[in-house]
C-alpha cells in the first residue's frame, strides 16, 4: 500500500477548472533526494491521478512510464512524484448550514472521528468553515482534535441561503496562508445547487484553478422546494456552454457528469487554445449544474452522494480509503502560454481501467513561465 498522499492537496498550481477524484508512489531509494515540496515560484505542474479497476478499487502498481500526459494537446515529460508520507496537511472542513443544509446537521453528529480518519497520522492544521448566505470562520486552522471537534459539534442553522461557491472561495483564501510545505485540501459538505453566491461563475473557475488545492465533496440533493423558495438567487454566468455534441452520454460511463462527457471534446479541436477554452466554459457549466462535484472534479478531488448517517460514513471512508493510493504526476510545461491550460491523462495500455486526475492549471499573465499558485 502507498504511503498517505494526497494528490490535490499537493497540487503546486491553482487546480483550475478541473480535473479532477481523491487523494492518491513508489517509494525513492533513501539515496535519492526528499519529495518535493509546493514551491510558489517553481514551474511545475502536479496533476493528482486516482486509477481504480472495474471493480472500484485502487491501482497503486503503475509507473509514470505508463502514464501520457497532455496540456493544451501537446504531450509532456512526464514524472512520478515520490511517497510524501510525512508532508504536513491544511485542511479546511467546509459545511452548508443554510438552505436545506440546516435540515442535514443531525446527520454530521459522528463527523468529527471521521475527519480524523482522513487526515491520517501527519502533521496537520484543521479548519472549520460554515455558509449559508455567506462564508463564515468556525473554528481557525489548529492541530488540536478537541476544538475541531467543539465546532463541528457546534453547528447551526443558519438562513436560507446555500452560496457554495462563496463558501469554496472563502476556504480557498483561507488555505493560501498556510505554510507553503502543507499540502491543501477542502472537505465540501453541501448540497448540489448553489442559490446566492456572488462570485460569478468565470470568476469561481479561475479561482479555483489559481490554488494548490483539491476538494473532496459530499453532498446531498438539492430538491426543487428548495429552490422555489424565496432564497438568494442562483448563480448564473452569459458564457456559452460546450459546443453541441460534446455532452452526449459515456456508454462505458454512463452514470459520469457531462463535465466529465464534456472532457473527450477538448481532444478533437485542434487549435490547443480552443481546447482550453473550451475547458473553461465545461468548468462553467459544471457549476451551474452540480457545483460540489464540478469542484472536485476540477482539482482532481472526488464527489460522493449522501442522503443519511450511514451513507455519509461510507463516502468519508472511500475517500480516506483513497488518499494513500493516488499518483501524483508532474511535469514543467513545455508551452507555458499565460491562462488556462487543459490537461488529460491517459494510460497507455492496461484496459478496462478508470482515471480520475486533475483538468487544467492556471499560468499567471505577469509570468509566462509560472503557473499561479496563489
Amino acid at each position: 500500500m502507498r504511503g498517505f498522499r494526497s494528490p490535490g492537496m499537493r497540487l503546486l498550481v491553482a487546480a483550475a477548472l478541473l480535473g479532477t477524484g481523491a487523494a492518491l508512489a513508489q517509494s525513492a531509494p533513501a539515496s535519492q533526494s526528499p519529495a518535493p515540496t509546493f514551491r510558489a515560484e517553481s514551474t511545475l505542474v502536479l496533476v493528482p491521478t486516482l486509477v481504480k479497476d472495474k471493480s472500484g478499487k485502487p491501482v497503486f502498481t503503475l509507473t509514470a512510464n505508463d502514464f501520457t500526459v497532455t496540456d493544451n494537446g501537446v504531450e509532456q515529460k512526464v514524472a512520478l512524484e515520490d511517497d510524501t508520507d510525512s508532508q504536513p496537511l491544511a485542511l479546511v472542513v467546509a459545511i452548508e448550514t443554510g438552505g436545506a443544509g440546516a435540515r442535514q446537521l443531525d446527520t454530521y453528529r459522528n463527523l468529527p472521528p471521521l475527519v480524523e480518519a482522513l487526515v491520517g497520522g501527519v502533521q496537520h492544521q484543521v479548519a472549520v468553515v460554515e455558509f449559508d448566505s455567506e462564508a463564515r470562520l468556525l473554528q481557525n486552522f489548529t492541530p488540536d482534535w478537541s476544538q475541531v471537534t467543539g465546532a463541528l459539534r457546534s453547528l447551526q442553522p443558519g438562513d436560507n441561503g446555500a452560496a457554495i461557491l462563496d463558501g469554496i472561495s472563502y476556504s480557498v483564501d483561507l488555505l493560501r496562508q498556510q505554510p507553503a510545505q502543507y499540502r491543501r485540501a477542502i472537505l465540501l459538505l453541501s448540497e448540489t445547487i448553489d442559490r446566492g453566491s456572488h462570485i460569478g461563475l468565470a470568476e469561481a473557475v479561475r479561482s479555483i484553478s489559481d490554488t494548490n488545492t483539491i476538494i473532496y465533496s459530499v453532498s446531498f440533493s438539492t430538491t426543487k422546494s428548495d429552490l422555489k423558495q424565496g432564497g438568494p438567487r442562483i448563480v448564473k454566468d452569459n458564457r456559452p456552454g460546450p459546443p453541441h455534441g460534446c455532452m452526449g452520454k459515456d456508454p462505458d460511463h454512463p452514470d459520469q457528469n457531462r463535465l466529465v462527457q464534456a472532457w473527450n471534446c477538448l481532444g478533437l479541436l485542434a487549435p490547443p487554445l480552443k481546447a482550453a477554452q473550451l475547458a473553461v466554459q465545461v468548468g462553467i457549466e459544471g457549476l451551474r449544474r452540480n457545483a460540489p462535484e464540478t469542484t472536485a472534479q476540477l482539482t482532481g478531488g472526488e464527489y460522493y452522494k449522501f442522503n443519511n448517517e450511514h451513507s455519509l460514513e461510507q463516502a468519508l471512508t472511500a475517500i480516506s480509503n483513497h488518499v494513500p493510493n493516488r499518483y501524483v504526476l508532474s511535469f514543467h510545461p513545455s508551452q507555458p502560454q499565460p491562462g488556462p491550460h487543459a490537461l488529460q491523462v491517459h494510460l497507455k495500455e492496461y484496459s478496462g481501467l478508470s482515471i480520475t486526475a486533475r483538468g487544467t492549471y492556471w499560468i499567471d499573465s505577469d509570468d509566462p513561465g509560472k503557473p499561479s499558485s496563489k
